[in-house]
């Protein structure tokens, strides 16, 4: 069977509901639970079922910074982008999530979100309210591990672009990085559709818009990859990923 190309979805890639047992496949927190023999139904009584926000519209903001702090909550469906402006009013991107990913993991320290969360396309969100989770926590010893973890890679993401890479590594870094993203969820690892633009890209990646376009003007001269407009196809992953191993430390 021939794997979804991102971002359409199928049933291998949308998650579902659940049932009474089992958690939505989107659910950052199923395997804790259920590393810890509960399921869906000895959780009915901390209420802590996912509420279901969506769709969102390409442009609808998820948060903005400032917002008060009451829950974080899972990509089921479309990327999203977190953001902050700067004193000079200029954007930093901080990243984009995709389906089965986290945000708002960075607001738990505080009461209140520190960058802002737009949707970049057609958005669907589970959301998990803080305040249960917490109690939850209290009930699945595993929980707050989950939590640590999922902080982690968040944390683990945003440091790999901060040494002296060039700029060809930098950008085949983020093309591997966001196919294996794609792979872990069931897409395609080889065709999909950059739903961000250009300059978000090189905003995240902190080149130039016109250097990420040449990097990858490049790189499809070279065989590397295929490129039309948004739809990208990696030809040669083998040589792309030897590229971006100084940056991914592998």
């Amino acid at each position: 069977m021939i794997p979804t190309a991102f971002p359409r979805q199928d049933a291998r890639t949308l998650a579902d509901d659940g049932d009474a047992l089992r958690f939505c496949s989107t659910c950052a927190f199923s395997d804790a639970c259920l590393s810890q023999g509960m399921d869906k139904s000895s959780l009915q009584d901390l209420h802590v079922l996912v509420e279901h926000v969506g769709p969102l519209a390409a442009g609808d903001h998820v948060f903005r910074e400032g917002d008060r702090f009451e829950a974080i909550a899972a990509v089921r469906a479309g990327t999203v982008k977190t953001y902050v402006i700067d004193r000079d009013g200029r954007e930093h991107v901080l990243g984009f999530h995709l389906p089965g990913e986290v945000i708002g993991l960075n607001a738990i320290d505080g009461d209140h979100y520190p960058c802002n969360a737009v949707a970049l396309d057609t958005v669907m969100l589970c959301r998990f309210s803080f305040p249960q989770i917490e109690l939850l926590a209290t009930r699945v010893p595993g929980l707050q591990r989950q939590l640590f973890r999922l902080m982690s890679r968040d944390i683990g993401r945003a440091a790999l672009l901060a040494g002296d890479f060039t700029a060809d590594q930098r950008t085949a870094a983020f093309l591997v990085g966001f196919s294996r993203r794609l792979a872990a969820r069931g897409f395609s690892p080889h065709r999909f559709q950059l739903t961000m633009a250009r300059t978000d890209i090189a905003n995240y990646l902190r080149l130039a818009p016109e250097t990420v376009s040449r990097v990858l003007k490049r790189f499809q001269q070279d065989g590397l990859v295929s490129v039309d407009r948004r739809e990208l196809e990696l030809l040669n992953p083998a040589a792309l990923e030897a590229l971006a191993a100084p940056v991914l430390r592998e």
